[in-house]
């Protein structure tokens, strides 16, 4: 985990996905583990996150799924814009599971927080996931680092296309997905130091 201080008393923290899985095993719900994953592996913001219906999960012909969300982050001020998010199959799984445990209506909100209480349930997690591993810098969790390990497992671990990256986590400009291009993650630093090794 890697903190970077911000203006005030505000924090980055750049996750790794075992910290995601640190996180994961410390919610103390169904609903919350949910909500780590919309964030961390669909890259959902904290108030997209109340916007999912089961209606607005839907299959591809190649049998992806992908989740409608109609009104993302409105950066021009013309309203948020709907974009379809990637959908990776054990996040699929797991939201048809609590729909059917919780006898979830199609056109029913699966989460049924708005937006405070989704930052509420990640801070609450972060918490637990501190006490029981003894890494305070999890209390510096917040629901945006969620997104920002979804953002850089894409393009730096995968490095996918930054495009196709905008296209399903909805930034409207590369300049905003600049700052997790230029931030490697601890897998990518320890593979280069190993190549670098092995060449010597």
């Amino acid at each position: 985990m890697r903190i970077e201080a911000t203006a005030g008393d505000e924090h980055k923290v750049w996750l790794t996905d075992e910290e995601i899985e640190d996180l994961r095993r410390a919610t103390n719900s169904q609903r919350d583990d949910i909500i780590i994953q919309l964030g961390a592996f669909v890259g959902l913001r904290a108030f997209e996150i109340p916007q999912v219906r089961p209606v607005d999960v839907k299959e591809t012909e190649s049998g992806q799924y992908r989740l409608r969300i109609k009104a993302g982050k409105d950066t021009t001020g013309n309203g948020g814009k709907p974009r379809d998010a990637y959908l990776p199959d054990h996040v699929e799984r797991d939201l048809q599971r609590y729909q059917n445990e919780h006898n979830i209506a199609p056109r029913d909100p699966v989460i049924d927080l708005k937006q405070p209480g989704v930052r509420a349930a990640v801070k609450r997690t972060a918490e637990r996931a501190a006490d029981e591993s003894g890494v305070e810098d999890f209390r510096k969790v917040s629901t945006h680092d969620l997104r920002r390990r979804f953002a850089q497992r894409l393009l730096v671990d995968q490095q996918m296309n930054p495009r196709v990256v905008m296209a399903v986590g909805g930034w409207d400009s590369f300049a905003a997905i600049e700052p997790y291009l230029n931030a490697p993650s601890e897998d990518v630093i320890d593979d280069a130091f190993a190549e670098l090794n092995g060449g010597l």
